[in-house]
């Protein structure tokens, strides 16, 4: 019987070789023997397919001739006898992609390249940080004081004094380990749990910071805010945050702003608005007023007969533009300042302009 191994793997024959692979891989994952409901039926299925539509030269075999009976490849299938009696033979697996699939299932998978130990970075920090608007808008440098994990001063983060090589992986960082799996037996390199991975042991520890090479104390950190931060923005300080273990480099801190609302300002991206109210008499006869701005008062002209509602563009006066030149412009609207009240003589004089059509 003729077997379709694109069928097996649910993709259609012009499937790409990155989809043939995601299609294994999920079906893997959920029939594979060594989970609690996998099929190893269905998995050997699987893996016979992907072994074949994996190898350009084997699919463009398989296309041609498929498997039905008096095809080239033998009753075996392909790679020369049935990998699958008997239980797998490791010549038809390819332990790289294996190592890549499975990685999460038996931990670092069966890769036989080596890994690179990980040194032990320090956590990044985040904390918030509240501005006025006005600093927000011009930039502030100021010195904040953390709770936090620092460089022990004794070790200098060394975690002690003198260094020997690892007698377990003789420096290299590095130990050969067995994995015992449904496909057999197989040995990978993992780092050292003697050294952790640094190929030396420090001989004699600090017992001012236990050997982890930092402690808690305070940690007085100057911040720089540029001109034009917004509420929400975070400033990234790098190596700021938490301490590595042993020396290894520092995470970063981050600082997330929160600017203070004005009584006299809004704003809306790099523009700054505000709303002066004038006299009925203001806005017939013109003026000349006093307005408020981040940089403080200007002299601003009232033209006569200025409606309500009206906006005055104050260039340059808004918000610096971040990690860039120039400014926003300040808009202020002029609004009609209505009275609670009139006295008998306000009344009178509001009549008559009526009168006169006013």
């Amino acid at each position: 019987m003729t077997k379709d191994y694109y069928k097996t793997l649910g993709v259609d024959k012009t499937a790409s070789d990155a989809e043939i692979k995601k299609a294994f891989s999920k079906l893997a994952h959920e029939h594979h023997p060594d989970k609690k409901n996998g099929n190893e039926a269905k998995f050997k299925e699987a893996n016979e397919a992907y072994q074949v539509l994996k190898n350009k030269k084997k699919r463009n075999q398989y296309d041609t001739f498929g498997s039905a009976d008096g095809n080239p490849f033998g009753g075996a299938g392909f790679g020369g006898g049935n990998p699958f009696s008997g239980g797998f033979q490791q010549s038809n697996i390819n332990m790289d992609d294996l190592g890549d699939i499975f990685g999460d299932i038996f931990g670092g998978g069966f890769s036989r390249s080596t890994r690179r130990s990980r040194v032990q970075r320090g956590h990044d920090i985040e904390v918030a940080m509240e501005i006025s608007f006005e600093e927000a808008i011009f930039g502030i440098e100021r010195t904040i004081e953390l709770k936090k994990n620092i460089v022990c001063s004794k070790c200098s983060g060394k975690g002690g004094t003198g260094l020997k090589t690892c007698s377990k992986c003789h420096g290299s960082g590095k130990v050969k380990v067995q994995q015992n799996t449904f496909f057999g037996n197989f040995q990978s390199l993992a780092q050292c749990p003697d050294c952790e991975g640094q190929g030396e042991i420090i001989e004699k520890i600090c017992g001012y910071c236990a050997g982890k090479g930092f402690l808690m104390g305070k940690d007085k950190i100057k911040v720089k805010v540029p001109a034009g931060v917004d509420t929400d923005q975070s400033l990234r300080l790098s190596a700021k945050g938490e301490p590595g273990l042993k020396g290894a480099p520092a995470g970063d801190l981050f600082i997330r702003i929160k600017v203070k609302k004005s009584s006299k300002f809004e704003r809306e991206g790099n523009t700054i608005k505000s709303t002066i109210r004038l006299k009925y008499s203001q806005l017939i006869k013109g003026d000349k007023i006093s307005v408020d701005t981040v940089d403080g008062p200007i002299k601003l002209k009232i033209p006569a007969f200025t409606s309500s509602n009206k906006v005055f563009i104050l260039k340059n006066k808004g918000v610096h533009h971040l990690h860039g030149r120039g400014r926003g412009d300040h808009l202020v609207t002029v609004k009609l300042s209505m009275p609670n009240s009139l006295t008998k003589e306000q009344k009178k004089l509001v009549e008559d302009l009526e009168k006169k059509g006013l």
